[in-house]
């Protein structure tokens, strides 16, 4: 009788422990691909434009900012008294989301929302957020703060304990960071479902990488700041 493949059994148990966090993103790519098919590009951004409200406005420019480079430094920080191993992903995993968003952006090269529809003559039509910088150019594909913010609370969600509350907390706030970027003009859906689906798939490779770093002649590696030794 042919034993199970250690690597198939390890998959399963990280799959069967994160349930919560993979069924949470499961859903939202299953939705997600569903409404990409019923809207046009710009729909997204004229839904958000029409419904603008004061508390819409400080809520998403503050939830964007989850997905920039400085939420990876308390993370960094917060690994170091957990394990070494998972410290030295953080910047493994900023490095990939820089690469690979800023290589399949200039790859496809896909307008902006401001500059696809000032060349429909649309956005005159569009109510920015006041105080919002919005950009223009052709860098819009994927969302790089979606793919940032999918990235780093997948590899999160995926060492932490409590993975119910943690799948949530941490699902909610990649999500919002994506929706932000729709609200405040920088990107269509499309973008942020792009920029999701890649920062998952990054956040996933880094955790896989880091947990098969060798302990026999590393055993740092699962050390902590906690240890009192390096």
């Amino acid at each position: 009788m042919p034993q199970p493949n250690h690597q198939t059994v390890a998959d399963d148990t990280l799959i069967r422990e994160n349930r919560w966090f993979f069924g949470l993103t499961g859903f939202f790519f299953l939705a997600g691909g569903l409404l990409l098919l019923q809207i046009k590009t710009g729909d997204d951004i004229f839904f958000f434009s029409e419904r603008r409200s004061a508390f819409g406005d400080w809520f998403f420019k503050w939830v964007t900012t989850m997905g920039e480079a400085w939420v990876y430094f308390p993370a960094l920080f917060y690994f170091l008294f957990r394990r070494y191993r998972q410290a030295l992903a953080i910047p493994l995993l900023g490095l990939a989301v820089t690469c690979f968003s800023y290589a399949f952006k200039y790859f496809f090269g896909h307008d902006r929302p401001m500059a696809l529809l000032t060349k429909q003559g649309l956005f005159d039509l569009v109510h920015p957020v006041a105080g919002v910088d919005i950009h223009s150019g052709a860098t819009s594909f994927p969302s790089g703060h979606t793919t940032s913010a999918f990235a780093l609370y997948t590899f999160i969600a995926l060492c932490l304990p409590y993975k119910r509350a943690v799948a949530v907390l941490l699902f909610a706030t990649a999500f919002l960071t994506g929706i932000s970027r729709i609200y405040l003009v920088q990107h269509f859906f499309k973008d942020v479902y792009a920029g999701a689906l890649l920062g998952l798939l990054i956040g996933l490779a880094c955790y896989v990488l880091q947990e098969r770093w060798d302990t026999d002649r590393r055993p740092w590696l699962d050390r902590s700041l906690l240890d009192g030794r390096p």
